[in-house]
């Protein structure tokens, strides 16, 4: 997961390979509809949807979630409690 001002980004990654699988972020236009900032706990609950969603897709159930440094709290839970009620588990 990446954060700045405007945007949220995250990623799913392989490990064993280094290649990134899936991606979402508020950058797309279709994860940013209806959104007035891309940067906020709103915006981070629909990334969170979104990539669990693509996720869930190929058939990926089960994930590692690393917060990239940043607390727990605020975007990132917001995220990541998305993600988790989509059906993504980690």
């Amino acid at each position: 997961m990446f954060k700045s001002l405007s945007h949220i980004y995250a990623q799913l990654i392989d490990d064993t390979t280094g290649k990134t699988l899936i991606t979402a972020s508020t950058a797309e236009k279709a994860v940013r509809v209806g959104l007035k900032h891309g940067g906020n706990v709103e915006a981070a609950k629909k990334v969170g949807a979104s990539i669990a969603e693509r996720a869930l897709g190929k058939n990926i159930k089960s994930v590692v979630f690393d917060r990239g440094g940043y607390k727990y709290h605020g975007c990132v839970k917001a995220l990541a409690d998305a993600a988790r009620e989509t059906g993504l588990r980690f």
